[in-house]
């Protein structure tokens, strides 16, 4: 009996042309464009996604303890900028009283675009899908907001965890007459309990967005490999802006907003990456591995004749 099935046999045996034709796929795909188009969706729907759950989860829990723990999570998103944002969802939630009902749905409809084109983007990763079975758009337009709300509540464990966790941080333990500190633990764990986070959303988001039939397993491997791939990079980025980057001489003011973009679309890239790796992965099966990936064409042209 195999311990593995037939097509993570393939990948543990051949990972080099595995890779190599998710690359040639991706790049069929425009993946760097799909990219773009959802980190520039993201920056524009982040900050008011924040604000409705921040709002949200400070009426159950303080607000500055929910800043806290979501500066120090934001910061895996965008290594190095977190504070400057943390500053702007504070000073609104400052004057948030002058907040009325037509902000309030403006808000709400930003903040679900970015959902919104990282389906579209879904599908063309995951085109056989689509062609097979389309989604509802009802079932399209409530999914974000669904979203919204698992984020929020995201928010708030994360925030009851961390609490915890640092609680223990400044506590000790004696051992053979020793104090020892548990600080190095909590930190530790905190940085695990940020981890297991990032993979389980997604996870959530390859299993969500997507149509057909969708399995967690399948789901999984994307979410570990994307989160994998994040981690190293993000410790890349931090590196890179605190020593060699000199963005701020070329951008001036501007250099957040440029930093923020460039680790938005950085992330998007990896994030379909991995969808990528999904579909590739269940294709194994139905298609040869030695043909080439045909690129996405549209009805834009047609052909002479």
């Amino acid at each position: 009996m195999r311990p593995f099935g037939p097509r993570a046999t393939y990948v543990l045996t051949h990972p080099g042309a595995f890779t190599l034709r998710v690359l040639q796929a991706f790049r069929a795909n425009q993946g760097l464009l799909l990219a773009g188009a959802v980190a520039y969706y993201t920056l524009l729907s982040m900050v008011p996604l924040l604000i409705l759950i921040l709002i949200a989860a400070s009426q159950i829990i303080d607000q500055g303890e929910l800043l806290t723990t979501l500066g120090r999570y934001l910061e895996w998103l965008i290594p190095g900028q977190s504070q400057a944002v943390i500053s702007e969802l504070a000073n609104f939630l400052t004057h948030r009283g002058v907040m009325g009902w037509v902000l309030l749905a403006t808000m709400l409809f930003f903040s679900s675009l970015a959902f919104t084109v990282l389906e579209n983007a879904m599908s063309v990763i995951y085109l056989h899908r689509v062609a097979i079975r389309r989604r509802h758009f009802v079932v399209s337009a409530i999914i974000p907001y669904c979203y919204i709300v698992f984020l929020g509540l995201g928010l708030l464990l994360m925030t009851l965890v961390s609490g915890s966790l640092q609680v223990i941080g400044a506590e000790s333990i004696v051992i053979a007459g020793r104090s020892w500190s548990l600080h190095g633990i909590s930190g530790v764990l905190i940085y695990v309990l940020g981890v297991t986070g990032e993979i389980f959303v997604l996870t959530s988001i390859y299993f969500v967005m997507r149509v057909g039939n969708p399995s967690w397993r399948h789901a999984l491997i994307g979410g570990i490999t994307a989160t994998m791939l994040w981690e190293i990079t993000r410790h890349v980025l931090l590196w890179y802006f605190a020593t060699t980057s000199q963005v701020g001489l070329v951008y001036g003011s501007l250099t957040t907003s440029i930093v923020v973009l460039l680790s938005l679309e950085i992330g998007a890239t990896l994030l379909l990456l991995g969808a990528q790796i999904i579909a590739e992965y269940e294709s194994i099966d139905i298609k040869s591995s030695a043909g080439a990936p045909v690129p996405m064409q549209t009805d834009a042209v047609a052909p002479l004749g």
